[in-house]
């Protein structure tokens, strides 16, 4: 049987199961905003986005989101965890304005009888007192087997008769849990495909955790054995290891399986650095789809394989994520990475002078250093004794710092053809710097950007003595850049990265 062009739906909980990430939680503020984004920016089929009765921070937050919701009628889309406890839930819901109840029962024997005490037939009891008071309240009920993975495992009849008992309760998505992330693809498919034959007129959701690394996979199988609902998260957030990935899951769909997902592809690396802006969990460069170096080729034998015909590009292209391909520069570095470069910024360099520069980028790649885009003009300037880059230029910097005492710095610059001298005080020497660059360069009508990151690194050997390297990153205009420093002193690296951002600004002028 195919499956290809059927639509599959994705159901986003990173603001309630991602928010069981040790050290997160969102503010209202920022819950209702990821929200918004998720709904109208990537446009997500459903989003689950808290558990009823948490906190009445949890409540003003889920309230102003479904009064937004109602107005642009999307409400249905919103859905809330909540628990066999009769009323209190779904009144928690109705009185935020929720549309959708997602109901907590045990879905395994072991949680059934050791944690609640209660026989199949007691908790089924329980559980159909609550759905028919949110059916009555006008909610739409979708069920939370938890434990679904291990109670199919262990005592299959147990699901199989609750399922049975619950089928024709009012229950629109029967959704399937893999709680602890112990299931691989071969059992997903098997015990999927046997749920899906068995109960042919239920509508099957699939839960995935990762604590095996296997979140993605599974995801795939449960939907080639025929479920049409998957639960992910953004960044694959959640407890323990966290859940499926969202981003890996549309993508892997979409290209492995033929499936269509109903998300804005181009919103995506948008939404991750939103995510990970809000909750404070950095994810790593290397992270598919969304990673500060995924669409970065570091070998030569690379960049020269897309110039002579694009042999290294696959279905997954930076331009489909609203990204763009770079080619790093370091001891890897061929003829092809610095041309691909050099072609970006529009420089022009004779054979000679790129033979010159591509050793000079090697030998910097030899000793860790990471050379950006940004840096090439400076490297450039110094192998060729170009001025080009060289408006400003620092002829002297004394800072003092103390404990319990504010920073000083004294300056002597060189802005194009005129020497300048200034002060500045702050908390620390890059600030007291700062505020003294300021100062001279008011006179200049240069305006500042945004600093949106400064990360320091030491090179491998860890030796006190060690060079440290300084990654600025500034905002301007909504266009991000790096720029680097290097030197034995932390300021004074962070100093010269600031320098090169002010050549850079000044020669674009």
């Amino acid at each position: 049987m195919t499956q290809d062009n059927v639509t599959v739906q994705l159901m986003d909980t990173t603001l309630r199961d991602g928010e069981q990430t040790q050290a997160v939680s969102f503010s209202p503020a920022e819950k209702v905003s990821l929200a918004k984004a998720l709904l109208q920016r990537l446009k997500i089929d459903r989003i689950e986005v808290a558990s009823a009765r948490v906190s009445e921070g949890e409540k003003v937050a889920v309230a102003q989101l479904n009064k937004w919701a109602t107005k642009e009628g999307l409400v249905d889309r919103i859905e809330v965890l909540g628990f066999v406890d009769h009323t209190l839930s779904v009144d928690w819901i109705t009185d935020t304005g929720g549309k959708v109840l997602n109901l907590l029962a045990k879905g395994s024997l072991k949680h059934c009888s050791e944690q609640l005490k209660k026989s199949l037939d007691e908790h089924i009891t329980d559980v159909k007192q609550t759905i028919d008071y949110a059916l009555s309240k006008g909610l739409k009920v979708n069920i939370y087997l938890e434990d679904w993975s291990n109670g199919y495992k262990d005592s299959p009849e147990y699901v199989y008769e609750m399922l049975e008992k619950l089928s024709d309760a009012g229950i629109t998505h029967f959704m399937l849990p893999d709680t602890l992330g112990v299931m691989s693809p071969d059992e997903v498919f098997a015990s999927l495909s046997d749920m899906v034959t068995r109960f042919p007129t239920l509508k099957f959701d699939f839960h995935p955790h990762n604590d095996y690394g296997l979140a993605t996979a599974n995801a795939m199988f449960a939907v080639k054995a025929g479920v049409s609902s998957i639960h992910c998260t953004m960044n694959c957030l959640g407890e323990r290891a966290g859940n499926a990935s969202l981003t890996e899951v549309a993508v892997v769909l979409q290209d492995k399986l033929g499936k269509k997902v109903n998300i804005d592809e181009s919103e995506i690396h948008n939404l991750s650095k939103l995510v990970e802006n809000f909750s404070g969990k950095r994810i790593a460069d290397n992270t598919p789809i969304v990673g500060a170096d995924v669409f970065t080729q570091t070998s030569g034998i690379h960049a020269d394989g897309d110039k002579k015909g694009g042999l290294y590009i696959s279905a997954l292209t930076p331009e489909r994520f609203a990204r763009s391909r770079s080619y790093a520069l370091g001891k890897m570095s061929g003829k092809a990475s610095l041309a691909k470069n050099l072609e970006e910024m529009d420089i022009d360099l004779d054979a000679e002078q790129q033979k010159k520069l591509l050793k000079r980028i090697v030998q910097l790649g030899d000793q860790k250093a990471t050379i950006t885009a940004d840096d090439l003009p400076f490297i450039i300037a110094d192998l060729l004794e170009r001025n080009d880059f060289n408006n400003v230029e620092l002829l002297n910097c004394s800072i003092n710092s103390g404990l319990d005492l504010e920073s000083t710095v004294s300056i002597r610059v060189r802005v194009n053809d005129k020497i300048h001298k200034a002060s500045g005080s702050g908390n620390g020497g890059f600030d007291a710097f700062i505020k003294a660059m300021k100062k001279i360069l008011n006179e200049h009508d240069f305006v500042f950007p945004e600093l949106v990151d400064f990360e320091l690194r030491i090179p491998p050997g860890g030796q006190t003595s060690a060079l440290t390297e300084c990654s600025v990153t500034w905002e301007d205009d909504g266009e991000q850049f790096t720029t680097r420093g290097v030197n034995t002193n932390q300021v004074i690296a962070g100093i010269g990265a600031t320098l090169r951002m002010i050549n850079l600004r000044l020669q674009d002028k």
